[in-house]
């Protein structure tokens, strides 16, 4: 024991400054558990005696506080007296000493209180402010002073973070609240002492920011906040005092104190002329801090100040105030910070007005309409690009910020126009159409982007179907004269907002796809460009016969001359794809031959060469734009929402799906591809994605390439298993179950992908946990479509169900899930197919024993719901089994856990037994259990559980 604090002392030294990254996780270690330890009470005084480095001193405070937080109940009521004394002794003593073992001895000192009052310490707070207010001529005054300002700063700190229960909380909460009259006087004479030096007045400050968190009534904070708006005035105080005011502007419940409230108002009104000054010297940090007391008061009791309604020149002049601070000059985030702050107010406000009875709201409507259109302007005028020159000389994370606010403000205007509805479009028309006619004052790129990103923001989420102003617009559109990057990308992105009022519209099409196909050109362009061409295919499509051969070539040319980027390829495939849907067959074909014949040509090639990284590559990404293009190619019209009439002057198509038919051309190529690439997962994903987005898209029409996809499924299963051809077996199975023409093969494939998986699983499955995951889907599938798969000779069920079982005991969550969805659809067949009723009724005990492993805590507390599931359809179909499992399995010693006892086991049991109906409550009592398994019943783990 006399060794302790020696090796507690080279340990530390260890953790400071051995440079052994694994000798420092050791002592770090050891030293968490010293903390924990019996010891710990005795070596923390010796640790703090003043010879010691502040490193060790700390390590002493730490171990008292974490003793006196965590392990209260440990120490006798006897103790607390001399541990209380102790603490005010070092507290004292640390007072002119190091400043970060003080805090900790402090923090010590008010868990101490938190665990005592009221009870054992029913003064609590009043001692501490009598203690060191007593004349002691050893410590200095000041030292003294700030001691007990740290004292007070962290107590209510550690009451948010203690660990005390509910009942507790509320208790000392309360009490506390009630100290504060202790507190408060001596904080405001610290504050008014003309003597008092900056760096305590400082501290006074931040013990009012820490208090004012307790829900204290704001006005028992009246006088302390009007200090705080003096404190303003001081550059030293600025940013500590802007931290007070706003923490007791916003503290819930001062919705309460209205009076104060209003009181306060002229006080935030009276920072206008500093924040003036802040603005034009440039000051960020102090325009950033008034804003913030203004949104502070605004956002959080806009409700309460609009309900006077007497007093609403006063609050408008606030709206004012926070108006100019969203208009503050200069650019987001280089000039300025602030304005991004107000951006939630407005929408606060708004809908506070829009929740008034109508005659109120009528009245608000009247002032408040000019003061959101003017809202309109000043965030059109901040959404600005700064010029080209100032703009290159912005660092990329600059730029990003800008982005960013940009989208912000988008989201505003959005909401805003729930306030000023379609006015809000015509108003922003007629600025944009004087912008472009007026020859006399050329305007800047920039004011013209922000106008039109003003109308895209509105168009992509509102419906414009109905508005006067977007013929107009998109004739102005092509009046534009586009010189820069930003503002062809702001009216590419308009342009597709406004696909579906294309769509109504087709005979506007003609005035803006040209600008559209112009743009695919320009690699700058490339995201906004194709984004807008996929929209216009995907909303247009019926309209596009005439300009699809123009918009085929322009792609096709974008495409060999590889301007865009990888994603960027897909989707344009993708809007090819819309785009050839609603064309007749033989054009389809024509252009599908014409659009896919050079990147066959390219994939003939590649299928020659030895496989390597960069041919490797080039092949994913063919297979990907075939993926693609397939995704989107639906002659039938699956998808569309169009009215029948629309679909009805499509002529009915005759013949086999033109996917079907490119499909079967280059089958022979894919597996010749395949046959070299067996051994590359991303190859083989490759593959089986162009059948499942065919598949998916197809349905009935894919029926023609069942026999020979189903066969290379199964060739290549058999040589290197993968998880991408289980997942497309299932969609095979889940598409075709119920096609009795075509179902023969698809069912070779599953009782062969079946007998392979079982074979893997006996020479080891843990290094294949996305197959065994796939293979479990993959038999649920086929129990919930296609169950009399299970009575097929040749399928070991027994085996299957081994497999299950193993499944859920693997350590990667989503597997167990699959597997958990197995046996919750496997279970309900009990009755209906023997082969599973029999194998139940015999293993179903190994089943029981693995889910309630898990639950015991074998698996993740995530998966608990799905166990619940299976307990569940064990209990609703194999009751009397279930009962007889369940009792054998809970009279193992120590199972499903040594945490819970024999009485705990068997109200487990009973409950479950009873339950039949309602699975919410077996989930619930998995839950419980489960907690009680693990020892984590009752404690701060299962707040969130």
């Amino acid at each position: 024991m006399s060794d302790l604090p020696k090796l507690l002392e080279q340990a530390l030294h260890q953790l400071y400054y051995d440079p052994n990254i694994e000798n420092k996780n050791l002592a770090q270690k050891w030293l968490m558990q010293a903390q924990v330890s019996p010891q710990a009470w005795h070596f923390s005084w010796l640790l703090l005696n003043m010879d010691k480095v502040p490193e060790i001193q700390y390590f002493g405070a730490s171990a008292l506080h974490i003793k006196i937080s965590r392990y209260w109940n440990d120490i006798p009521a006897d103790q607390y007296e001399s541990l209380k004394s102790q603490l005010f002794t070092h507290i004292t003593r640390f007072a002119s000493g190091s400043k970060i073992v003080l805090t900790r001895l402090c923090v010590a000192l008010a868990s101490l209180a938190l665990s005592m009052m009221p009870e054992a310490w029913p003064c609590a707070v009043a001692d501490m402010v009598r203690m060191f207010q007593a004349e002691d001529s050893n410590v200095d005054g000041r030292a003294r002073c700030l001691a007990l300002l740290e004292l007070l700063t962290v107590l209510p700190e550690e009451f948010q973070t203690s660990r005390l229960p509910q009942y507790r909380k509320g208790q000392v909460r309360s009490v506390l609240a009630q100290e504060c009259g202790s507190v408060f006087p001596l904080l405001e004479q610290l504050l008014q002492q003309q003597d008092s030096p900056g760096f305590i007045k400082q501290k006074v400050l931040k013990c009012f920011s820490s208090w004012v968190q307790l829900e204290i009534p704001l006005m028992d904070c009246e006088n302390l906040i009007q200090a705080a708006f003096t404190s303003l005035q001081d550059p030293e105080l600025f940013d500590t005092a802007v931290e007070a005011v706003v923490n007791a502007i916003s503290q819930p419940d001062a919705q309460r104190y209205v009076n104060t409230l209003l009181k306060l108002i002229p006080s935030v009104l009276g920072l206008q002329e500093q924040l003036r000054q802040a603005v034009q010297s440039g000051d960020m940090e102090t325009s950033h801090g008034i804003c913030r007391i203004a949104v502070a008061l605004g956002e959080n009791h806009s409700r309460a100040l609009l309900d006077q309604v007497e007093h609403w020149q006063s609050f408008l002049a606030l709206v004012n105030m926070i108006m100019f601070c969203t208009g503050i000059p200069g650019h987001y985030p280089v000039n300025e910070t602030t304005s991004s702050l107000t951006l939630t107010f407005w929408y606060t406000l708004q809908d506070d007005i829009l929740s008034f009875e109508p005659d109120k709201q009528a009245v608000y409507q009247q002032v408040y309409r000019p003061v959101y259109f003017q809202l309109v302007d000043v965030l059109l005028h901040k959404a600005q690009f700064p010029s080209d020159e100032e703009y290159g000389f912005w660092s990329s994370d600059e730029k990003e910020q800008f982005r960013i606010y940009r989208v912000d403000i988008s989201d505003t205007l959005m909401y805003v126009y729930e306030m000023l509805g379609a006015e809000l479009l015509s108003s922003l028309y007629d600025k944009l159409g004087r912008l472009l006619t007026n020859t006399e004052q050329p305007s800047t790129w920039q004011h013209t982007e922000a106008l039109l990103y003003g109308f895209q923001s509105i168009a992509e989420t509102i419906d414009v179907n109905y508005s006067d102003v977007v013929p107009g617009l998109i004739g102005l559109i092509p009046r534009i004269s586009i010189s820069n990057v930003q503002l062809a990308d702001t009216v590419m992105f308009t342009i597709g907002a406004l696909s579906e009022w294309l769509a109504d519209h087709p005979v506007m099409i003609n005035n803006v796809l040209p600008l559209v196909l112009q743009a695919l050109g320009n690699p700058e362009l490339s995201i906004s460009s194709v984004s807008t061409l996929k929209k216009i295919c995907r909303e247009c499509k019926y309209d596009l016969p005439p300009y699809a051969a123009n918009i085929v070539a322009v792609s096709q040319e974008v495409l060999m001359k590889q301007i865009h980027k990888t994603s960027q390829c897909m989707w344009l495939m993708q809007a090819l794809g819309f785009l050839l849907s609603a064309l007749q067959v033989e054009e389809i074909l024509k252009n599908l031959h014409s659009l896919i014949t050079p990147y066959i040509q390219q994939l003939e090639k590649l299928a020659d060469e030895t496989p390597n990284p960069s041919n490797k590559l080039a092949i994913i990404h063919i297979l990907g734009l075939l993926s693609n293009l397939f995704t989107t190619l639906d002659i039938s019209h699956h998808d569309d929402d169009h009215e029948s009439t629309e679909v009805k002057k499509l002529p009915v198509q005759q013949g086999p799906n033109p996917v079907v038919v490119v499909l079967q051309q280059v089958f022979q190529l894919i597996q010749k591809v395949l046959s070299k690439w067996l051994n590359d997962a991303q190859v083989v994903e490759s593959v089986c994605a162009i059948f499942e987005k065919s598949v998916k898209t197809l349905l009935d029409d894919f029926a023609p390439m069942v026999p020979q996809l189903c066969e290379m499924l199964g060739q290549m299963y058999s040589t290197i298993p993968q998880a991408s051809a289980i997942d497309l077996t299932r969609q095979l199975v889940h598409i075709f179950a119920h096609e009795p023409a075509h179902f023969p093969p698809i069912k070779a494939l599953f009782l062969l992908v079946t007998s392979v998986t079982l074979t893997l699983f006996q020479q080891g499955p843990r290094d294949h946990p996305d197959i065994v995951d796939s293979f479990m889907q993959l038999l649920a599938q086929a129990l919930k479509r296609k169950p009399d798969l299970f009575l097929c000779s040749n399928l070991d069920v027994k085996a299957v169900f081994q497999c299950g079982v193993l499944s859920l005991k693997f350590p990667e969550a989503p597997t167990v899930k699959a597997s958990c969805g197995f046996f919750t659809e496997l279970l309900p067949r009990c009755g209906e197919i023997a082969p599973v009723g029999q194998v139940v009724h015999e293993n179903g005990k190994v089943l029981l024993q693995a889910v309630l492993e898990g639950i015991g805590g074998q698996a993740s507390r995530s998966l608990m719901d799905h166990f619940a599931e299976i307990l569940f359809a064990l209990n609703k179909h194999c009751f009397s089994y279930l009962s007889l499992w369940i009792k054998e399995a809970m009279q193992q010693d120590g199972f499903p856990s040594a945490r819970v006892s024999p009485e705990q086991k068997e109200t487990f049991s009973q409950q479950i037994l009873r339950e039949r109906v309602n699975k919410r409550r077996v989930k619930e009592m998995v839950k419980e259990f489960t907690l009680l398994c693990r020892g984590l019943h009752g404690t701060e783990y299962t707040a969130d559980y």
